[in-house]
């Protein structure tokens, strides 16, 4: 693994903790340190994008209020899905 990945994946890390609301950043942060290491580049650069989300889409998603839009249905967001469905105390 290269230094910019690794860095790439703390600042990840970083943002999934520093969202804005403290729900978002239990379901994130909890994700990104059971995930992201784990994690190829298609696999970063995808939960990037999730991060770029609003919290409130973010939380419709997860909650199942709402499915995500194509561009957020991949594999990401399925380990997502599943990890706050396993883990309820992360969940909303």
């Amino acid at each position: 693994m290269s230094t910019s990945t690794d860095l790439r994946r703390k600042r990840l890390l970083f943002r999934s903790w520093h969202r804005g609301t403290r729900e978002s950043d239990l379901i994130l942060g909890r994700f990104a340190e059971a995930h992201l290491a784990g994690f190829d580049a298609g696999q970063l650069d995808r939960y990037e994008a999730l991060l770029e989300c609003s919290d409130a889409d973010l939380f419709d998603w997860v909650s199942g209020r709402d499915a995500p839009p194509a561009a957020h249905d991949h594999d990401v967001m399925r380990l997502l899905l599943a990890f706050t469905a396993a883990h309820p105390s992360s969940a909303p």
